[in-house]
């Protein structure tokens, strides 16, 4: 196994990769963050991963959705995303759960870490709730257009930071997914391993009309 992982134990050394092998997350959503999230993170050596999504591959998906290729059209996002994982790394469990996330939040199954990769604001409203309830940390994550947000929250709640709306996105650029999505793992990959992780701060990347890449902080309130 350390063979696989030489690159990151010269980082970190064996045993935070084989602590590593002990941590559980659950990616909510397995489309255009979720996809990138599973390349990012699946061939990490964390021990399990959790892929949730009840929705099938569209042709429009793809574009953005690096998991998906024409083809795929009318599978599970989240079987799709499962298989790729194990495929490329067989020292990570990956399951799918073919279901919304209240659906999955209601095996009441245990990870170190939930990511959101979907793409409403009531759904993330829910996560925050439940992960309140489990006492967990989550990695909030959203694209737009040219822009995207992310935040560790631990001691913060998303629910009094943001309205929780049903809001239809705009248009999004397939590069910021990824862009988004490897912050997200970042930051996850860092906490999994017991690396410092700057907690209950919202980034907000930007390109500006002068096409600069544009980074804000700002401290997220405490629940």
């Amino acid at each position: 196994m350390m063979k696989y992982f030489h690159r990151q134990v010269q980082l970190w050394g064996e045993d935070t990769q084989t602590l590593l092998s002990t941590k559980k997350i659950a990616i909510i959503g397995s489309g255009g963050l979720g996809s990138s999230l599973a390349y990012a993170l699946g061939a990490s050596g964390i021990g399990e991963i959790h892929m949730i999504d009840f929705d099938e591959v569209s042709h429009h998906n793809i574009h953005r959705q690096i998991a998906f290729k024409t083809g795929d059209e009318g599978k599970n996002k989240a079987v799709v995303n499962a298989q790729i994982i194990e495929q490329r790394c067989p020292f990570v469990k990956a399951i799918a759960h073919e279901c919304d996330f209240n659906t999955w939040a209601d095996k009441d199954i245990e990870v170190d870490l939930i990511i959101d990769a979907t793409d409403n604001l009531p759904t993330r409203g829910d996560i925050n709730t439940y992960a309140k309830t489990k006492n967990l940390p989550w990695l909030y994550g959203s694209v737009e257009a040219f822009h995207g947000q992310i935040a560790f929250i631990d001691e913060s709640s998303f629910s009094d930071a943001f309205k929780i709306i049903n809001k239809t996105p705009a248009g999004i650029a397939a590069p910021m997914v990824m862009h988004i999505a490897s912050l997200q793992a970042n930051l996850a990959l860092r906490f999994l391993a017991g690396l410092k992780v700057k907690k209950d701060f919202l980034y907000y990347l930007f390109f500006n009309d002068e096409g600069e890449l544009v980074t804000q902080k700002f401290g997220l309130p405490k629940s």
